[in-house]
């Protein structure tokens, strides 16, 4: 791991484990201690330590600057500034493994409401779809009091579970008396 030291003058310097540091250094190995290092330095010296890089030969992309925006800032950039001085070229990531392909579930046949992937016997569900089948349906009321579902659950059911899951064609209709009413389309 490299240990970075930043003396009295701002200039930072990389040493590699093993190297003797000298005592009256600042040092750090991550950002995070950086950070922890320059909470008490005035953000001059933060300003001095960043345009000290600037226009320097491993870093001539770098550009001096007046100010930062925030000492947060200053310290990510330093730290990003200060990988190129790794004693060793930073070596290339491995590349990552390939992602395993997920299992995928084999897709179920939609079986009718009557066949073994319909509803469990004495369920709502199964009481809806015995509604449902009459000649005459059921109306919207007539639902709700069988399952002591709200409007908007009962027309959800439908759409979702019966339509959409179970691949089952409801139609809607007015009855005789001029009420919503649903029924299995045949």
């Amino acid at each position: 791991m490299t240990t970075f030291a930043i003396d009295t003058d701002n200039t930072i310097t990389a040493y590699t484990a093993g190297d003797a540091i000298p005592e009256e250094h600042g040092r750090f190995t991550s950002e995070k201690e950086l950070a922890k290092l320059a909470a008490t330095w005035p953000t001059d010296r933060l300003v001095e330590v960043w345009n000290s890089f600037a226009g320097a030969p491993p870093f001539g992309d770098l550009k001096p600057v007046k100010k930062f925006t925030d000492r947060k800032t200053a310290v990510a950039r330093i730290w990003k500034a200060v990988q190129a001085l790794t004693p060793t070229a930073a070596p290339q990531a491995a590349p990552a493994a390939p992602k395993k392909a997920k299992a995928t579930k084999e897709a179920k046949p939609k079986g009718d409401a009557t066949g073994p992937k319909g509803a469990r016997e004495g369920s709502k569900k199964a009481i809806v779809l015995d509604m449902l089948k009459r000649p005459t349906g059921a109306t919207l009321a007539d639902i709700m009091s069988a399952t002591g579902w709200q409007a908007h659950s009962v027309r959800g059911f439908i759409s979702g579970s019966l339509s959409k899951k179970m691949g089952i064609s409801v139609e809607s209709f007015k009855s005789e008396s001029g009420d919503r009413a649903y029924r299995v389309a045949q």
